[in-house]
């Protein structure tokens, strides 16, 4: 039994794939049951969600009483799904709000290996699926409930579909009705989940494979009078009901208030110079970091070869864009990031020269050890010592997936390098998410003090305390999906006019001195049942709640 043979076994037929989607599967879920909540878009998608759920109404989204009109509506209803199966809104339990992004990443990588076969057979295919789904970046957000993972599946989708045709037109093997259904169909699924980004993508593939190739007649493949209709009875009731229920308000706001800024600047103080996406690119593609320089040879060395072609029509075109785009956030090339795992796989095919086997061992050991380091700077910073263990296994495995990979690259092994990159990078990366990031409390404020409030039978959701809960110099979408929509977040003011009222207020110590004396202002008192410290990492603010309730209060005890 050897390496080469497993593959070929595990990568006939549908098992690539397959195998392919269980790797991503692998990658993502430690993360999807250890995480707290986090801020600030993962939140406010989960909080619109639970609203979605709790007021019945599936159109206009919201986040409490603000319209939220940046993204269509796909991602809330596939959430809202998730969570009527699984879960409850009033459980507030986020891993339920997560599973669309789990799904999404595997069906990512799934297409991934299913397009890739087409040009570099099936254990290509497997490879470069795999790849893509044990990739830093995309089992990350395979963790986190909001758009990324899930766009990414459905581009993934309707590109693999895309190549599909594109070599069945070259003596590939066929692809059938399903080749231009899957294409739609994923076309469909990313404008509902991310408006014109998908789409946008697919375009810049269409029109630099004309140029390169100047043969337009394998388009006629795609069915385009049928296609588009189906992406009009996917999206169009949705487009309809939202413009009739906002006149217009959704388009105008979407565009002008969230795509646009993006194009012209560095919104919300995300600007960045050309070239971010590239520098972070060996970090993100982690462990496949390996093979980035075999990688771009092979594009440069084999570029008229058909499935090469694709992938540097998919990937050069999309990363231009996003290096250009004044506003720059470290997920937005992800959809691309399957180009690289079929150009990856396509070396893979041949003998690694010396040269691209050194470069690749030297940037995948080198990104190894500064994940490592990265893990024990969060333990340092962020952690105790009864912390260490959890850092050193996270950094040992991460570290050990580089070095490993890189040893095994130089040996002239690049698929066992590979396989064993990818297992250790997999299980370090699910002992930084499971076992490090959970045990950092300094960074997770709302989840402890959800907390020290359930402990003391404060939360409205346990029936005991009033609601709504007042909230005073602390306004992160995290604390309104623990406590609840209609969690007031207000100023000292409101906090102290909650108190009396007998509800439970929280308030952060820049506001205290404010509470104290509107306190005074209407005859109330308070008392202070815990206190939580640590930082808010969105703003980089050192921060202190105290969760307080009225000093007459009668609670039940737990």
């Amino acid at each position: 039994m050897t390496l080469e043979g497993e593959l070929a076994r595990w990568s006939r037929g549908w098992r690539g794939p397959a195998i392919a989607a269980f790797v991503a599967f692998l990658a993502g879920l430690p993360g999807v049951f250890a995480v707290p909540p986090l801020d600030r878009d993962e939140s406010r998608f989960a909080q619109a969600t639970a609203q979605m759920l709790e007021t019945r109404e599936l159109v206009v989204i919201r986040f409490q009483d603000q319209p939220r009109f940046k993204k269509p509506v796909g991602i809330h209803w596939l959430q809202a799904a998730s969570v009527s199966l699984l879960s409850s809104p009033e459980a507030r339990e986020i891993w339920a709000y997560r599973i669309p992004s789990l799904l999404g990443a595997m069906l990512a990588a799934a297409a991934c290996a299913w397009g890739a076969a087409a040009f570099f057979g099936p254990q290509g295919g497997l490879l470069a699926g795999a790849m893509l789904g044990a990739t830093f970046l995309l089992s990350t957000e395979a963790f986190i409930a909001k758009t990324d993972a899930v766009l990414c599946g459905a581009t993934t989708l309707a590109l693999a579909a895309l190549a599909r045709l594109y070599a069945a037109a070259r003596d590939g093997p066929p692809v059938g009705k399903r080749g231009w259904l899957l294409f739609w169909f994923g076309v469909a699924g990313a404008v509902l989940v991310k408006g014109p980004v998908g789409p946008l993508i697919v375009a810049l593939t269409i029109l630099a494979l004309l140029a390169l190739d100047r043969r337009p007649g394998w388009l006629a493949r795609l069915n385009w009078y049928w296609g588009l209709i189906i992406v009009a009875a996917v999206a169009g009731p949705w487009a309809f009901a939202v413009t009739v229920a906002t006149d217009g308000g959704f388009w105008s706001t979407a565009f002008a208030g969230d795509l646009a800024p993006k194009l012209v600047g560095g919104q919300e103080t995300h600007g960045a110079p050309p070239g971010y996406h590239t520098v972070l690119a060996p970090l993100l593609l982690f462990p496949m970091t390996l093979l980035i320089p075999a990688a771009l040879v092979t594009a440069w060395r084999r570029r008229r070869e058909p499935g090469v072609r694709f992938a540097i029509a998919w990937l050069l075109p999309a990363w231009i864009l996003f290096e250009a785009m004044p506003t720059k956030l470290v997920h937005y090339p992800l959809p691309a990031y399957g180009a690289v795992a079929w150009l990856a796989a396509a070396a893979m095919l041949e003998p690694l020269g010396p040269r691209v086997r050194w470069a690749g061992a030297a940037l995948g050991g080198l990104v190894g050890v500064a994940l490592a380091i990265g893990a024990f700077v969060l333990l340092s910073q962020y952690g105790d010592p009864s912390d260490v263990t959890a850092a050193a296994m996270a950094g040992g495995l991460l570290a050990a997936a580089g070095l490993a990979g890189a040893y095994m690259l130089v040996r002239r092994a690049p698929r066992g390098a590979l396989v064993a990159a990818l297992a250790l990078g997999i299980v370090g990366h699910g002992a930084l998410a499971a076992g490090l990031a959970p045990r950092l409390d300094p960074l997770w404020l709302s989840a402890r003090t959800e907390a020290a409030m359930a402990k003391a039978r404060l939360l409205p959701r346990q029936g005991v305390a009033d609601a709504p809960v007042a909230v005073a110099g602390f306004a992160e979408p995290s604390l309104v999906f623990a406590l609840g929509t209609p969690t007031e977040l207000k100023d000292a003011k409101e906090a102290a006019q909650a108190i009396a009222e007998n509800r439970p207020a929280v308030v952060e110590s820049r506001e205290e001195a404010s509470f104290r004396r509107e306190l005074q202002a209407v005859g109330a008192a308070a008392r202070p049942v815990a206190v939580v410290r640590g930082l808010d990492y969105s703003n980089g603010d050192e921060t202190t709640l105290t969760v307080y309730e009225a000093a007459a209060a009668k609670r039940t005890p737990p």
